[in-house]
């Protein structure tokens, strides 16, 4: 009988390790190793040739010398996977610390064609038009500038979970198929369920609230489904959602006060996690800001600022729009951030006829909800508030928007038997990376992204 090894290897190939070893003084000047990944770059010039090779984590740099490496550097293209042989020499002007000089190198596999864009030029990539940059993604992706993006995006997801968790949230896995939608019917995907009627989920807003009843404050990553047919460059149609919820709230102004310390954590986390992609987005040395105050300020209020600021039609007429657009947004972002130097900013208090039929009213005025919006750099983010938790008082509801309540069995059986007060809020993962960063199009966020006319790759 054979058994499975499970102890875990170390990998005396792989870079970081070499890295680690050199630090430490366990690899010194002149010693020899060998070390793979795949060359993303090779730059001759008279009798050398810097060679970039990437790995994991990391852009490494290799130099090979025409009469001292047993091999023609002409033989070899970008992207072709490759092990080293090499000499490791410390050198201060390096990125980490040291070279390695090339020896002998061998092709594991290599390209058989010439490569449709060069992705190893962060300013061709830069300026390659976004359907080009998503048409060659398989590709693009291996870009150093994307692949920091993608990087920083996965610590905004580790973060988001680290914060919650050290919150005392639980983490679920909802369904993705559904009978029906928690922000109503349209804008949905249909699928045929083995000859039922069924959709992709939009939100997974009755889930997370009746995990409340389960463990009071739940979390959830999962990707959302929205069928609107949008072109812009804020909008896809699949997203990686970060939906929360919690009970036992005093008001919703609790939930707007977990999300600063979750911003003002998740900034600070970048940072101190993701300075190398962070140097290679926003430019060398360049830091996310440190968050310190979070302004508020209510819906209404915030078309009368926007509205005074524009006097003249266009103006007045913004007054009698229940919600806010682009324009409002970005121009409220840039206000918050010129007085305030804020890039975060809360608007609450959104018109009852603008949010879903779980959200609460207020008390004082039922005409608004206890709800808000959180805008990232003049760019909506995030929406939350307050859910009904009373049965009659959600039935009722349910009744006066000409909603069939026998559709929503499920959902009203965890207010029949006793819900606390409780809400919650949706991010988009994408949106936030988006604004973090200062992408101009939502989709230089996301890997694979999915809009009306994309389904590859």
């Amino acid at each position: 009988m054979e058994f499975v090894n499970y102890e875990k290897k170390q990998d005396v190939q792989d870079i970081q390790y070499i890295i680690e070893k050199v630090k430490s003084g366990e690899i010194k000047d002149g010693e020899n190793i060998t070390v793979k990944g795949a060359i993303y770059r090779i730059k001759e010039m008279s009798g050398f040739a810097f060679v970039n090779v990437r790995a994991a984590g990391v852009i490494y740099q290799c130099v090979w010398e025409e009469g001292n490496s047993r091999i023609n550097i002409k033989d070899f293209k970008a992207e072709e996977c490759v092990i080293i042989d090499g000499t490791v020499v410390i050198e201060e002007r390096s990125r980490l610390g040291f070279d390695i000089r090339i020896n002998d190198m061998t092709r594991i596999s290599g390209n058989v064609e010439q490569l449709p864009v060069e992705i190893s030029n962060d300013k061709v990539i830069t300026k390659l038009h976004i359907n080009k940059l998503l048409d060659y993604r398989v590709i693009t992706l291996r870009n150093q500038r994307v692949r920091a993006i993608m990087k920083i995006s996965s610590g905004v997801l580790n973060g988001f979970r680290d914060f919650l968790r050290g919150e005392g949230f639980t983490e679920f896995v909802p369904p993705k198929i559904v009978q029906a939608g928690a922000e109503g019917g349209a804008d949905m995907f249909e699928v045929d369920y083995f000859g039922e009627k069924a959709y992709l989920n939009q939100s997974p807003q009755m889930y997370k609230q009746i995990m409340v009843g389960v463990f009071t404050k739940v979390f959830t990553t999962s990707p959302v489904f929205r069928g609107e047919k949008h072109s812009t460059n804020r909008h896809i149609n699949e997203f990686q959602g970060l939906d929360l919820e919690m009970g036992f709230i005093n008001s919703f102004e609790d939930l707007m006060e977990l999300e600063a310390r979750l911003f003002k954590y998740l900034y600070a986390y970048i940072n101190e996690n993701y300075g190398a992609e962070l140097d290679i987005v926003l430019g060398k040395g360049k830091r996310l800001p440190e968050l310190t105050v979070f302004p508020k300020i209510k819906f209404a209020d915030a078309k009368k600022l926007f509205a005074d600021a524009h006097p003249g039609k266009y103006g007045e007429s913004t007054l009698k729009e229940p919600d806010l657009d682009p324009n409002e947004e970005r121009w409220l972002g840039e206000y918050f951030n010129k007085e305030y130097n804020a890039p975060v900013v809360f608007i609450t208090h959104y018109p009852t006829i603008k949010r879903p039929f779980y959200a609460k009213e207020d008390p004082t005025n039922p005409e608004v909800t206890l709800s808000f919006d959180m805008l990232l750099n003049g760019l909506e983010v995030t929406t939350g508030g307050q859910r009904i938790h009373d049965y009659d008082e959600q039935v009722a509801k349910m009744q006066r928007l000409g909603m069939n309540v026998e559709e929503f069995e499920d959902y009203l059986t965890m207010h029949k038997y006793g819900m606390p007060p409780h809400g919650g809020m949706g991010l988009g993962l994408e949106r936030i990376v988006q604004n973090m960063l200062g992408l101009q199009n939502i989709k230089e966020a996301t890997a694979f992204p999915r809009d009306r006319e994309r389904l590859r790759p």
